[in-house]
């Protein structure tokens, strides 16, 4: 079992994957990945099966509960649903009044994640190497590809969901941002606001189906070739920068069913080159200053954690 402080520190790294959940472009799974909890997040929505079943038949609730990694699960959604609900005005606020600030703290976040995971993994084999570039080439294909406009009925939107919430549990792909590129964000955003039950129980059964195959191809990646998949997501993470750059020239947008400005193609910028085409101010000294503060966020994060590895969990 888990100390209250490992508990707190949980608890901590579910209210920034909810942040990161509001903000569009930013991947829960990368939160995950980047503060340590990715392998058992992983292993745990594994458990998620039918054995789990028979055991709550066979041997009851407790035992259920301890294989499903219960108290772990319940504590990282408490926190991810907390920060849903607490601060999602908040960051809608910060994302549509101080953009490049907040995409700033997401590019120190990613960057100190980064610099962690290659400093407890050694790359050194050329394998590894190249799946590290194989990483950032997928990671920033999908961030330029151009959208495309599947048609919503229930069948897509069930195979859009299998697609979009894997995407969500892997680092540096956000599965809002598959879902835009499929021309099916506009859907799934109307079907939330008209509460179109049909097309949200497909797409949820959809995402389950995903996510329970998914995470089993993942942990037992993990389990045989854990430094190459290390490899291969810290390129994601380098390659996901593309995306949530904080100075952009918007070359195409379009608008949701909600009234949102969705971004379909955009040109990353320097700060200096941003003012100047843009017309804004680039904020350049606030968004580094924030940037540095999510580098050494995450850095700090697993700081604190490291300090508690060798309780008793």
């Amino acid at each position: 079992m888990r100390s209250f402080k490992q508990s707190l520190l949980l608890f901590s790294k579910g209210l920034a994957m909810g942040a990161a959940d509001v903000v569009p472009g930013v991947s829960g799974g990368t939160i995950a990945f980047a503060s340590g909890i990715y392998m058992e997040l992983i292993n745990t929505i594994k458990s998620l099966n039918l054995e789990a079943l028979r055991t709550l038949k066979t041997q009851g609730l407790a035992a259920a509960w301890q294989y499903i990694n219960g108290n772990f699960l319940l504590t990282l959604v408490s926190g991810i649903l907390t920060s849903l609900f607490s601060l999602a005005v908040g960051m809608q606020y910060l994302l549509a009044q101080h953009p490049r600030p907040l995409w700033s703290f997401f590019v120190g976040l990613i960057a100190g994640s980064v610099i962690y995971l290659l400093r407890q993994y050694r790359i050194a084999r050329w394998q590894d190497m190249l799946l590290f570039a194989v990483g950032v080439f997928i990671a920033w294909s999908v961030s330029v590809a151009p959208a495309v406009q599947l048609e919503g009925n229930l069948t897509t939107m069930f195979f859009a969901g299998s697609i979009a919430l894997c995407a969500m549990i892997l680092p540096g792909i956000s599965g809002s941002f598959i879902l835009v590129l499929l021309g099916l964000y506009p859907v799934f955003i109307g079907a939330i606001a008209e509460l179109q039950l049909d097309i949200l129980s497909v797409f949820a059964l959809g995402g389950l189906l995903g996510l329970a195959l998914f995470s089993r191809f993942l942990s037992w990646l993990l389990a045989h070739y854990e430094v190459s998949v290390i490899a291969t997501m810290c390129g994601f993470l380098v390659g996901s920068l593309n995306i949530i750059w904080p100075w952009k020239l918007v070359l195409e947008s379009t608008v949701s069913h909600s009234g949102k400005t969705i971004v379909l193609a955009a040109e990353n910028l320097w700060p200096s080159q941003y003012t100047a085409l843009v017309g804004v101010d680039a904020q350049t000294l606030l968004s580094v200053s924030a940037m540095l503060l999510g580098l050494i966020l995450v850095l700090g994060l697993e700081y604190v954690g490291s300090r508690f590895q060798n309780e008793t969990l």
